[in-house]
């Protein structure tokens, strides 16, 4: 029998085969074909709104019509792709693989959370068929309950895949902790999984209030229950405690994989052992703790006390250090290696550069000063971009360059990918970098209009999208060839040490013929030299 026969991809054969597949490799690259199918949705909304935005006035589309895209741009990019996208798709595929095991501990309901997740989709687009929201994405009332547009049934959609969210924390959190090969100790085991457990715990213990929170919405909307408008006798700024309370942690849930993703890029191209593993580990739980605490800096203009502005601030200033950690961690695992720069290195340098600005720029926000004048301006919308795509969004590549060889058995184009990386990091910079300036001179955002004084830039920012487009366009090209025509990739084209390594490319349908017994750490380059294939 073949490779490629004996693989997962053709092992059992037939399409009812991959519907009721208890493979998590199979469950994962099915939830990655979904989830980037929103991202390809999300993106040309992206486009649509920067080519409005490109003048003043009406370029392409009315008013309405902006609200309604820039509103199904956030929700799609935030709850159908940032947030599942690392632990759901990579994290299904690699997960078990690292840890030595067959698979996750609970194959049944892996399956149940990805059909969730699909079944929360649909209503999502049954909401934009049946009229789009345009409140924004993070449904703030009174906007929400004196809408037209179809609150209920976005709203529901987002309940709905808050349940695959739970589900898959619950998954990794028992997996991790009862399925380690023999010798995987806590401390010998790769930083991803640091990283996917410590986005577990959010998932399981935040979403719950962001599903109460939409229940509420829901039942404030269908039955005029005043709970959180005003008009009704109900206090709009108890729906942003209960939003950001579960928003905030919900950043990390986006970020914490992404950063355990570059621990272990960053380790395999500069061949280093990681620089301070158990800080990188142990800071990971710091900001899943921390991350509880901040929420009220998104309402510092909301008129909450001076007490709770002040302590809500300092806890921002707190959050930094645990990331400030993995940065500096990362920095020296860097020095003297032997860097090289193949695609998923190229993403993992550009996370650091951009992820670093972006949580700076968090700082300013956190100051309450500053704050009050970058309050809902353009500043917000570059720092959050800078976080959540400079730095998820970048590690997510990183990670879908890295591991493509070895889900696929192919190799893509790294001359192409060289290019597309370029083209990716020059126009996220030029889209987002004038934002922090438009910001700073006072541009509000979510506006579907503006003064002439701010149109140089904005048409600047258009253009950086445009370039970042092409790109994604080009990754897609060569990721898309690879399947067909890339060459055979090898057990382990990178020369790393993980246990997903040493299994052929792509996995077999059982993982490990033999269960693994584990003799050296993940990262081990010190140590154990490893031939690339």
């Amino acid at each position: 029998m073949s490779e490629d026969q004996a693989s997962f991809l053709n092992y059992p054969r037939g399409i009812k085969s991959w519907l009721f597949t208890l493979d998590h490799k199979r469950i994962g690259l099915m939830y990655l074909i979904a989830i980037m199918f929103f991202f390809f949705v999300g993106g040309v909304l992206a486009m649509l709104i920067r080519l409005e935005l490109f003048s003043p006035g009406k370029t392409i589309m009315e008013a309405h019509t902006y609200n309604q895209m820039f509103t199904l741009h956030g929700a799609i990019m935030i709850f159908l792709f940032i947030i599942p996208v690392i632990p759901a798709a990579l994290g299904n595929f690699v997960l078990p693989l690292m840890l030595g095991a067959k698979d996750v501990a609970f194959p049944r309901l892996n399956l149940l959370s990805f059909y969730i997740y699909i079944f929360g989709a649909l209503f999502a687009l049954y909401s934009i068929i049946t009229g789009a929201v345009d409140t924004g994405w993070t449904f703030y009332t009174p906007y929400s309950t004196e809408s037209t547009t179809s609150v209920i049934s976005m709203t529901f959609g987002v309940f709905i895949l808050g349940f695959s969210s739970i589900l898959t924390g619950l998954n990794f959190i028992v997996t991790i902790h009862k399925l380690r090969a023999p010798g995987l100790t806590w401390f010998n085991q790769p930083l991803f999984i640091w990283g996917l457990y410590a986005t577990a715990i959010i998932q399981v213990l935040a979403t719950p209030v962001l599903s109460i929170t939409l229940v509420l919405l829901i039942l404030e909307k269908a039955f005029g229950i005043g709970i959180f408008d005003p008009a009704m006798g109900g206090d709009p700024v108890l729906y942003q405690h209960f939003f950001w309370f579960y928003s905030h942690p919900a950043v990390y849930i986006m970020i914490l994989p992404g950063m355990g993703i570059i621990s272990e890029t960053i380790t395999v191209f500069s061949r280093k052992k990681i620089f301070g593993y158990k800080a990188i580990a142990f800071s990971s739980l710091a900001i899943a703790f921390v991350s509880f605490l901040v929420w009220g800096h998104h309402m510092f203009t909301s008129g909450q006390s001076e007490i709770a502005a002040m302590i809500f601030s300092f806890l921002t200033f707190l959050v930094g250090i645990p990331s400030g950690i993995k940065i500096f961690n990362w920095l020296a695992t860097l020095y003297r290696g032997q860097i090289s720069f193949e695609a998923p290195m190229l993403y993992t340098l550009s996370f650091l550069f951009l992820f670093t600005i972006g949580g700076l720029t968090g700082i300013f926000l956190g100051t309450l000063a500053l704050d009050v004048h970058l309050h809902d301006t353009y500043f917000v919308v570059a720092h959050f971009h800078y976080v959540m795509m400079g730095g998820t969004v970048m590690a997510f590549l990183a990670g879908l360059h890295y591991w493509w060889p070895k889900i696929f058995g192919r190799l893509y184009n790294e001359t192409l990918a060289k290019i597309a990386a370029l083209f990716i990091f020059v126009g996220f910079n030029a889209t987002f970098f004038v934002q922090f300036i438009l910001g700073s001179r006072g541009m509000p955002r979510r506006y579907y209009n503006y003064l002439d004084q701010f149109q140089p830039l904005h048409a600047f920012s258009s253009v950086g999208s445009w370039i970042m487009a092409v790109g994604f366009l080009i990754m897609g090209f060569y990721l898309i060839s690879s399947l067909f025509n890339g060459k055979r990739a090898g057990k382990n084209p990178w020369g790393a040490l993980g246990l997903e390594w040493t299994i052929s490319s792509p996995p077999p349908h059982d993982n490990f013929a033999v269960t693994p017994q584990v003799s050296h750490g993940p990262y081990d380059y010190d140590k154990i030299a490893v031939e690339r294939d």
